[in-house]
């Protein structure tokens, strides 16, 4: 039987923080935001985050063919509402993608800006 998780974890009030859209659970502070000059170049609907804190989950990785070639990613997940979110990177396979390894992507869809951003 599995069971759903009864709690989430809050970032603190004083960072500007992405949170679910689903459910409003928090997801990462504006600080782990990666710059969106450099990958947005190939992105116009995710942002890039270097770690998550809270509340996200991570299925197994599978290879799969994106636009920048072979990679081996794993889905990642709102532990709240269980919402597909985006995913990790866990490998690349070409050289030059190297840099994105331990990298998270969130997509746009499915997430809100919380706390401090007037």
């Amino acid at each position: 039987m599995t069971r759903s998780k009864t709690f989430q974890a809050y970032l603190p009030n004083c960072h500007r923080t992405y949170s679910c859209i689903h459910c409003r659970a928090h997801l990462a502070n504006h600080d782990e935001l990666i710059s969106k000059v450099k990958w947005f170049s190939f992105l116009n609907s995710d942002i890039i985050f270097s770690s998550i804190r809270v509340n996200v989950g991570c299925g197994p990785a599978e290879e799969r063919v994106l636009l920048t070639g072979l990679h081996a990613v794993a889905d990642i997940y709102c532990e709240n509402c269980k919402t597909t979110l985006g995913w990790k990177y866990e490998h690349a396979f070409e050289s030059s993608q190297k840099y994105k390894e331990g990298k998270f992507i969130i997509e746009l869809a499915h997430m809100i800006k919380d706390n401090g951003w007037d």
